[in-house]
C-alpha cells in the first residue's frame, strides 16, 4: 500500500470539494481548481476528509494511487493558502520590473524581454533583482517561473542569469592561460 496514497486529505474550513465522475473541483478562499483523474484511482469525499484508493497492485495503479493524492492535496493547499515561487537575477544590469501586469526583463540581451502573466498566476517584483511568481495551482506557478528562468538559465562560469531563490549554481574553473 502506497504510504502517501493511504493518507487521507483533510478538508479545511471554507473549503468546497464536488465530485462529478473522475473530476474533482476544489473551491476555496484563492480560488477554483479542477482536475479530472484516471479511471484507475477511486476517490471518496467523506465529510471533511477526501480518502483516495487504487483498483488494483499492478504497478500503473500503484503509482497512480500516491500521485493523485498528491495531486488532490495540492489543490487544496492552493485553494487555502496558494502557492509561490521566488526567482533571483545576478549579473550587471540584469533587472526586472512591472508594466501594468507585464513582466519586463532586462537581461543582456538587444531588447527588453516582456512577459505576460498567465490566468491566474500574479508576479511581483519586491527589489529590481527578485520576482516572486503567485498562484493557486502549483503546476502553473512551476511552468511559468521555469519560463521566466529559460530567458537567461544561469551559466556555470560567473554565475549570472535568472536562477531560483534557493537554487546553488554549480560554478567551473576558467581557461588557465600557460
Amino acid at each position: 500500500m502506497s504510504r502517501i496514497g493511504k493518507m487521507p486529505i483533510t478538508i479545511p474550513d471554507g473549503v468546497e470539494v464536488k465530485q462529478e465522475g473522475q473530476a474533482i473541483t476544489v473551491k476555496g478562499p484563492k480560488g477554483t481548481l479542477t482536475k479530472e483523474f484516471r479511471p484507475e484511482i477511486s476517490i471518496e469525499i467523506e465529510g471533511s476528509t477526501i480518502n483516495v484508493t487504487r483498483s488494483s497492485d499492478e504497478p500503473l495503479h500503484r503509482s497512480l494511487h500516491g500521485l493523485t493524492r498528491t495531486l488532490l492535496a495540492n489543490m487544496v493547499e492552493g485553494v487555502t493558502k496558494g502557492f509561490s515561487k521566488n526567482l533571483e537575477l545576478v549579473g550587471v544590469g540584469y533587472r526586472a520590473s512591472l508594466q501594468g501586469k507585464k513582466l519586463v526583463l532586462a537581461v543582456g540581451k538587444s531588447h527588453p524581454v516582456e512577459m505576460e502573466p498567465w490566468e491566474g498566476i500574479e508576479i511581483e517584483v519586491p527589489a529590481p533583482n527578485k520576482i516572486t511568481v503567485k498562484g493557486s495551482d502549483k503546476e502553473k506557478v512551476g511552468a511559468f517561473a521555469a519560463d521566466i528562468r529559460s530567458q537567461r538559465p544561469p551559466e556555470p562560469y560567473k554565475g549570472k542569469g535568472i536562477k531560483y531563490e534557493n537554487e546553488v549554481v554549480r560554478r567551473k574553473e576558467g581557461k588557465t592561460g600557460a
